[in-house]
């Protein structure tokens, strides 16, 4: 049972994504609601940079929608990322844990900050980093001194833990919120795949000191490109602000500025797009679940494969479906990604490991096994919410009603 029949998988993809008029892209955006109003607002106004009333409803929304207490919009979730290593306190010559099996900006973003990503593993169950491997890594690699949490070999501080919420399923938050506690480590949340996603009932973004979401064009929310910082922290929200608008004093007219900062901030019109689309989020939201529970039903009896489920605990957003290979293999996976690219499925997969390429080689890393048997497994699935209505469209009344 565990060879995989390409041709039982794309006879199962077909009930949920049917043929038409063209390829099927693995995300797009959705414009359906109030963006071109807002938008024309913006212009009619002239306000169309950094400064203007979208921003600050942009940021209350996120704020409120999350329950984060503050949110800073960003130009992309890397500079968000950046922002938030920088107001834990990453310095120059530490290291920051974060997961191998993640998209290279959240290693960039360490990089940014002249620290050093040390690459730990994840869990089959959350794809996610996992904590019961990860303490017990730290127990014997670490020596905890009133200067932190030092790495035994390289004799460099671990300043933090970056924890990446994998296709928009949470990680184990409260386990991972545990080790951190035990080790003097911060906990930043890299949420740019996650918005809408929820864990033991919370908001993901909210567990640790602070975290970045992204807005690209391929994201369950899209401002064009943007991001933002989540932190409960009035002191951490008001110095985001400040650094990331180039850590200039305000004034009436004067250009004084305290520290190198960032020119970071999201411009309006970005923001217009992102309230329109934050009103329809919930909508989002519930439209991919539903074609996450499509896909569930049509590869149930299909051999060698299935789809990852929500983590216990967890109400994920479902950004991007993941179809996983019983038996890993790159062989069988780059078949299955090659037969669904003839036929007009975008599918892909998971990003190459951090610790294989060429600039992060050196970087200290646990054993990276599960990560490495997740590398030749994944693969993801045309994830759009508007899937889910071309979807239902397809199926028969009885199927509609689930008999």
């Amino acid at each position: 049972m565990d060879r995989v029949d390409s041709n039982a998988v794309l006879a199962a993809l077909r009930q949920v994504v049917p043929a038409g008029a063209g390829p099927v892209a693995l995300h797009e955006p959705e414009f359906n609601g109030n963006e071109w109003t807002y938008v024309k607002q913006c212009l009619d106004d002239g306000m169309v940079s950094s400064i203007g009333s979208y921003v600050d409803r942009f940021e209350r929304m996120l704020a409120d929608y999350t329950g984060a207490g503050h949110a800073v919009a960003v130009v992309n979730g890397t500079a968000a990322l950046h922002v938030c290593l920088r107001l834990v306190g990453v310095q120059e010559g530490e290291e920051v844990l974060m997961p191998a099996l993640t998209f290279v900006a959240t290693a960039n973003a360490v990089h940014y900050c002249g620290a050093m990503p040390h690459f730990v593993d994840s869990s089959e169950k959350t794809l996610g980093v996992d904590p019961v491997k990860l303490e017990a890594y730290l127990r014997e690699a670490v020596t905890l001194t009133s200067a932190g949490c030092i790495n035994r070999r390289s004799s460099r501080r671990i300043r933090a833990l970056v924890v990446m919420h994998t296709f928009g399923h949470p990680a184990e938050l409260d386990a991972l919120t545990d080790v951190c506690r035990k080790f003097g480590l911060e906990l930043v949340e890299d949420a740019a795949q996650s918005l809408g996603s929820r864990y033991q009932g919370r908001h993901v973004g909210t567990w640790g000191k602070a975290a970045a979401l992204s807005f690209n064009g391929n994201k369950i929310l899209t401002t064009g490109g943007g991001g933002a910082i989540l932190t409960a922290d009035p002191a951490l929200a008001a110095r985001a602000r400040h650094l990331t608008t180039t850590a200039k004093i305000p004034h009436r007219w004067a250009y004084t500025h305290d520290e190198v900062g960032f020119n970071y901030r999201l411009p309006n019109i970005n923001a217009a797009i992102g309230c329109a689309q934050l009103e329809q989020l919930p909508d989002f939201v519930d439209r991919k679940r539903r074609l996450a529970e499509l896909y569930q039903q049509a590869l149930a009896g299909v051999g060698g494969v299935h789809l990852f489920h929500e983590p216990a605990g967890a109400r994920s957003n479902y950004w991007l479906n993941a179809l996983m290979l019983d038996r890993p293999g790159v062989s069988a996976r780059d078949a299955l990604l090659a037969q669904t690219h003839d036929h007009g499925l975008y599918t892909r997969p998971v990003w190459t490991l951090m610790h294989r390429l060429p600039m992060y080689l050196g970087c200290p890393r646990t054993d990276l096994s599960v990560a490495e048997r997740l590398e030749a497994s994944v693969i993801n699935l045309p994830s759009s919410a508007r899937l889910c209505h071309a979807a239902t469209m397809a199926q028969t009344p009885q199927q509609q009603r689930g008999a």
